[in-house]
């Protein structure tokens, strides 16, 4: 068996500093996507006045919805008795670390629940561009409804995928170029799931693509956040170890 992938610490040049430069470039990508307003030009290509016609469709709302809503609660619960009873990649992991990855997907399922309980952003499909009562308001205008529903950002449903990003990072800051490379797997895995599911609800009038892009964002740094302050925890364990 592999060796367990070590907890590398924020001052390490590589590859947690390239994990925080990746990032940091996103987040600048983000602040440009909604300065660019193509949000609202997109979801205008894709309805009309009457609606989203994709709205009801089978495929994306029974099964790109509601049964991919099901399979991440069902591998949720298969990685929460793994911290115990590791099976396949997750043997490569300590107990610690498999902690890590299901503490990190719990606050990123919380965090994306708790800001969406705030928001009074509402869906696209209850704007009154497409047959809805709501004006179009930015979503960074927290505290001004927009006369509709709201609770609708950042997205809940692309957060059961996005929320996963917390399975990658033990091997992806790892010394050990192969381990980091089934982070890699791992990690690009859990972007095309998340923007399927984002891309699914975009396509039925619930989310605009910007809702997809900050969920996935705000849950890797959630699950960022988390990965350091366990590794904080291992390390000063160890130091305290006989």
């Amino acid at each position: 068996m592999s060796p367990a992938p070590r907890y590398a610490p924020p001052s390490d040049l590589s590859p947690t500093r390239r994990l925080g430069l990746i990032t940091w470039v996103t987040l600048m990508g983000l602040f440009a996507w909604d300065a660019s307003g193509l949000d609202m030009g997109l979801m205008q290509v894709i309805a009309d006045s009457q609606g989203f016609k994709l709205r009801d469709n089978w495929w994306l709302e029974t099964v790109l919805h509601t049964r991919a809503k099901q399979l991440a609660i069902v591998v949720y619960l298969g990685l929460m008795v793994m911290v115990w009873w590791p099976q396949s990649l997750l043997r490569q992991l300590t107990r610690w670390q498999r902690s890590e990855i299901v503490v990190g997907i719990t606050l990123s399922l919380i965090t994306i629940s708790t800001l969406k309980s705030f928001s009074l952003t509402s869906c696209p499909w209850e704007l009154q561009a497409f047959g809805g009562p709501a004006a179009h308001v930015s979503h960074w205008l927290w505290g001004l409804a927009d006369g509709g529903s709201g609770r609708c950002f950042p997205g809940g449903h692309v957060s059961s995928a996005f929320a996963f990003l917390a399975v990658a990072l033990p091997w992806l800051v790892s010394d050990a170029t192969a381990q980091r490379k089934t982070g890699l797997r791992i990690l690009g895995l859990v972007l095309g799931m998340g923007f399927l599911l984002g891309l699914t609800q975009t396509l039925r009038g619930a989310h605009f693509p910007s809702h997809t892009l900050w969920t996935g964002f705000i849950c890797w740094g959630v699950a960022l956040a988390n990965h350091f302050v366990f590794g904080w925890f291992v390390k000063r364990r160890a130091a305290l170890a006989p």
